[in-house]
């Protein structure tokens, strides 16, 4: 189990999150869950600019917080729930941070950082660091289904295991077996550092509101639809500035620039 303090939960300014967001400080609930979940992606668009630039300063809470909520930029998973994590508990929650595989029909290490949430006597699936996948919590049911914003998704246990799918597709897998600090800074420094990581060698970044997907992987931007419509772009460099704002990404001047050299 992980002990108290480990987190350092109050590198995290609640009332400046509550801000960055537009949510009130509000009672533990699960229908208050929900609504700081979605606030939470419309505020903070999944992005990997800084691994790509090789400047990330890593995952401690006091550097996510500084990024996120003080710069106003967005984040990968470790930051994401990170972030999340450490209000959910200052708001009183109980928070589970959990190791997970991403499609797990494929090999691949146990790298990715989700949540399980305790709230109005059930557990939820909240995971706002899987771009744009997770919008609205899920029960931790045996088949339960939930309405992903337009899209559905199920979670499946087997044993200790639990599977997220969407349609007919594996999309995460974990166990309830609980991280410490030091688990995620090994995973983020495999995760933003080796050539075989999804993060290093093109950006992503992802946003998702009710009803459509916003994905730009590489120069390829595409926008999907829950009736499977869909359009791809090529986003050119000099279109690179307009489309990372749209996606809720502002950057420096020299982060701009550095970032079209490398794009």
């Amino acid at each position: 189990m992980t002990t108290p303090g480990e987190w350092g939960i109050g590198a995290v300014d609640l009332d400046a999150y509550l801000a960055r967001v537009g949510q009130p400080r509000r009672a533990p609930s699960e229908a208050a869950l929900k609504e700081l979940m979605r606030a939470h992606a419309r505020a903070i668009p999944f992005e990997n600019v800084d691994v790509v630039l090789g400047q990330h300063q890593g995952i401690s809470l006091d550097v996510v917080h500084a990024k996120l909520v003080g710069r106003r930029r967005g984040g990968y998973c470790y930051e994401q729930s990170g972030l999340f994590a450490a209000v959910l508990e200052q708001l009183g929650y109980t928070v589970h941070r959990l190791s997970a595989r991403v499609q797990p029909r494929r090999p691949g290490p146990y790298t990715h950082m989700t949540l399980v949430v305790d709230v109005d006597g059930g557990s939820f699936l909240a995971d706002v660091g899987f771009g744009a996948g997770i919008l609205d919590p899920m029960p931790l049911v045996d088949g339960h289904e939930t309405d992903q914003a337009g899209w559905p998704h199920r979670v499946t246990r087997t044993g200790d295991w639990w599977t997220l799918q969407k349609g007919d597709e594996d999309i995460l897998e974990f166990r309830l077996n609980e991280m410490h600090p030091i688990d995620y800074e090994v995973y983020h420094h495999y995760t933003s550092t080796h050539p075989k990581s999804p993060f290093t060698g093109r950006l992503v970044i992802m946003t998702i509101e009710p009803g459509v997907s916003r994905k730009l992987l590489g120069r390829e931007l595409t926008v999907e639809m829950p009736d499977g419509s869909r359009e791809t772009t090529t986003v050119a460099p000099e279109e690179l500035e307009a489309t990372l704002k749209d996606l809720g990404v502002e950057l420096t001047a020299d982060e701009l620039e550095r970032l079209k050299q490398v794009y």
